[in-house]
């Protein structure tokens, strides 16, 4: 088996729990080996610290497997792994009232690389890496053995497979069906698009964020910005909400959102309008429209470090419109999933645009990503979700 060694200062991440060996902290490789191999890092002492696959023509040219240098990575490994994350599943979300969740979230899971979701009977797999790719035959095996799903979809048509030198290829893996289902998720229905929508086909993340809407969304008049395929706004008029518009730059995502409230009973409560979000709370603000609740779930504006400085004037942007719609007692529902703005500096923008805007806020609560997409300590690019429940004074 080759070796990694580390640059003098560089094993104290990774003794600390974080999976990635970047290339700018290799020393020397000693060894020969295929891209995607099972390589051992030690540190510049030759110390052990871990194996893992690497892939030199990826900047995390090492993904940590296993910090034990007695296990075998062979497919009762492989087995152990998807088994616990299963069991977990299983175990936090037991009565949730949900047929649709992460089975596997990657690094967070021991698996580095490798997301399954689950909708209703059928599983999404995606392999983003090089070396969780070369094993996808196995893990499905045994996925299929272990939750006997109706079918698997692969979506591999993520852009980062690129950076690892793979191919973007989708399609199934046990099949064929028909890849447009109905999941349940705290007890209302969804339409999810496994082969075109977004991701693995719907934000499942928001689950419990989308429930703690219960509690702020009576008789209010609720906007739904960035909606995307209706979760929040279903939700909001599932919880009491007398009005909710939700808006999305997608056509097709707002097609789905009309589907989704109708399969939920609410196609005369819940609109829906193709905008561009930003121009149109402008214009609300111009026409001095009111909302109670206004629900802000945007894309990541920020896929790099390098991003930040224009993702912090967007979330500025859109929180400061949505705060001037609100009447005091209003509520601001507002995320933020990019990994690279922590929590406290986006506390930090919100603050801002409360200032700007005059308007006093109070925090109800900060939440992030739900239970099936654990967060785990020493890894931080595991816990990106941030949620904030805001009371505009």
């Amino acid at each position: 088996m080759a070796r990694v060694q580390l640059r003098r200062g560089e094993e104290g991440r990774l003794q600390r729990g974080h999976p990635w060996v970047y290339r700018t902290e290799i020393a020397s490789i000693h060894g020969t080996y295929t891209p995607g191999d099972i390589v051992a890092v030690e540190d510049y002492r030759g110390r052990f610290i871990g194996r893992g696959y690497i892939n030199p023509a990826s900047m995390i040219t090492v993904r940590i497997l296993t910090n034990d240098r007695d296990e075998k990575i062979d497919k009762v490994f492989w087995r152990r792994r998807l088994t616990a994350a299963v069991d977990y599943r299983r175990r936090v979300l037991a009565g949730a009232g949900t047929d649709a969740y992460r089975v596997v979230f990657g690094e967070a899971d021991f698996l580095p690389g490798l997301i399954v979701d689950k909708f209703g009977p059928y599983l999404v797999v995606q392999t983003l890496a090089l070396g969780i790719d070369r094993f996808k035959e196995t893990l499905v095996e045994i996925l299929d053995e272990l939750l006997q799903p109706a079918g698997i979809y692969e979506r591999n048509d993520a852009p980062v497979r690129e950076l690892e030198g793979l191919e973007l290829r989708s399609g199934f893996l046990k099949g064929p069906f028909d890849p447009q289902v109905i999941i349940q998720e705290n007890g209302l229905k969804f339409y999810v698009d496994l082969a075109a929508g977004q991701k693995t086909g719907y934000f499942l993340d928001q689950r419990e964020n989308r429930a703690a809407l219960q509690s702020l969304v009576k008789g209010a008049r609720v906007l739904d910005c960035f909606c995307h395929t209706g979760g929040f706004s279903v939700h909001a008029a599932h919880y009491g909400a007398r009005e909710v518009l939700g808006l999305d730059i997608s056509p097709e995502a707002i097609a789905m959102a009309r589907r989704n409230a109708i399969l939920n009973g609410f196609g005369n409560l819940c609109s829906f309008e193709e905008a561009n979000v930003f121009d149109a709370l402008r214009e609300f603000e111009r026409r001095k429209e009111r909302f109670d609740v206004v629900i802000l779930d945007p894309p990541a504006f920020v896929k790099a470090r390098k991003a930040l400085e224009g993702a912090i004037r967007g979330y500025k942007e859109i929180n400061l419109r949505a705060m001037k719609l609100l009447s005091p007692g209003g509520f601001l529902v507002t995320c933020s999933c990019s990994y690279h703005m922590p929590e406290d500096l986006f506390l930090e923008v919100i603050q801002s645009a409360a200032m700007d805007a005059r308007r006093r806020l109070r925090l109800l609560a900060r939440r992030g990503q739900a239970l099936d997409h654990p967060v785990l300590l020493g890894y931080d690019e595991s816990r990106y979700l941030k949620c904030l429940l805001l009371e505009i004074i």
